[in-house]
């Protein structure tokens, strides 16, 4: 699928979020148990995040760019500039601070809807963190020597304060291009299994296994779908190709791995799924129904919890605000339910402590703006 209508990377999508998402989920109201409680702000485009075993909540922030260097915006408008402003920010007891900082960020001139620091996954005495990239290896070579760390997984030191890149997965994008469409590389969310770190890469559509001993290897590809067409945009065939976009990975409590797919252009409302994925076997369809998935987390009791972005879809037509995300909860039965979607606003990402507290990035695509919010229940299920 050609790069205009991809539009499914944070330098796209997320743009896409502030034109056209809708302002309100038609008919979705979150149940009267529940609420939302801040507990960081101030963040900049905030994404995934994680639980340290002590209860510190570890914030991946996409940053807000910079200028020193820029390109054409692949929205065909203005410039992308890239800047060093993608940090760590730890949440405890009350208090935040950024950890580490100087990680690589771009974004357009005002801050918003950035590429950078994606996700973190906290392991082996540190963590890992996904530098995102949306484009190849050429693309990267554009934004100078900052932009060597783009399309990168990254080491965060057991200090919390040194990060360096330990595997280059636009390289092997280029190289290897599993999914057999244009070479493009996203690196979105990463978790561990069986003492291997996997990385769901948004732009290949594939997971990829990081090992220090086997190096990168494809565990599982992800293929395009033919969708219906949305109405309304002249000269498109009656179906489109719709690519897979995993934007989360997470092992459940069998020890499988479990994906959640944001989906590509043209999104379509109800059409992303979760996959369960055995490495070295095709992905099975989960749970289905969803509509632009962000993030997913199984919680101890091993109920599924899917965070949606945008519960209209992003192709929703609607005034410039920030679009109507929303939490479900997948039984170990099947079974489906909203735990919330008021004041969910653009969310980027979801962590469930031991203890059953679930945390979410909001508003995930703004400079300065952006939160981390705990759910606060009445009950417990």
């Amino acid at each position: 699928m050609s790069s205009r209508l991809r539009l499914l990377y944070p330098l796209v999508v997320l743009v896409a979020l502030l034109a056209f998402a809708a302002a309100a989920s038609a008919g979705s109201t979150s149940p009267k148990e529940t609420s939302l409680e801040v507990v960081a702000s101030g963040l900049d485009n905030p994404r995934g995040l994680d639980i340290s075993r002590s209860g510190s909540l570890y914030v991946a922030e996409a940053g807000r760019g910079g200028t020193e260097a820029c390109v054409p915006s692949p929205e065909g408008e203005g410039e992308a500039c890239i800047g060093d402003t993608g940090a760590v920010t730890k949440v405890w007891r009350g208090g935040q601070r950024r950890v580490a900082t100087g990680l690589p960020s771009v974004a357009g001139p005002d801050g918003s809807a950035a590429t950078g620091p994606h996700d973190i996954y906290l392991a082996y005495g540190g963590g890992y963190i996904p530098v995102g990239l949306a484009g190849d290896t050429d693309t990267r070579a554009t934004f100078g020597p900052l932009g060597a760390g783009l399309g990168q997984l990254h080491r965060l030191s057991s200090s919390g304060r040194r990060v360096y890149p330990i595997a280059d997965l636009a390289a092997f994008e280029q190289s290897e291009n599993p999914d057999g469409g244009v070479p493009d590389s996203n690196p979105y969310s990463v978790t561990s299994l069986w003492g291997k770190l996997v990385v769901a890469d948004a732009g290949g559509n594939d997971l990829v296994g990081v090992s220090r001993r086997s190096g990168l290897r494809t565990l599982a590809t992800f293929p395009d779908r033919l969708v219906p067409a949305p109405p309304g945009i002249p000269d498109l065939p009656p179906e489109l190709p719709m690519q897979a976009v995993p934007t989360s990975v997470v092992v459940g409590p069998d020890g499988a791995l479990y994906v959640g797919q944001l989906t590509g252009f043209p999104f379509p409302k109800g059409g992303a799924n979760v996959y369960r994925v055995e490495p070295g076997e095709e992905p099975e369809v989960y749970a289905e129904g969803f509509t632009n998935i962000i993030d997913i987390a199984f919680d101890r009791r091993g109920n599924l919890y899917v965070l949606e972005i945008a519960t209209d879809g992003l192709l929703a037509a609607g005034e410039m605000e920030l679009p109507k995300g929303a939490l479900h909860r997948v039984s170990r039965k099947g079974t489906t339910e909203l735990v919330i979607s008021e004041g969910l606003e653009a969310p980027g990402g979801l962590a469930i402590s031991r203890h059953g507290d679930i945390f979410v990035t909001n508003r995930s695509i703004l400079p300065g703006a952006g939160e981390v919010v705990r759910v606060k229940r009445n009950h417990k299920h």
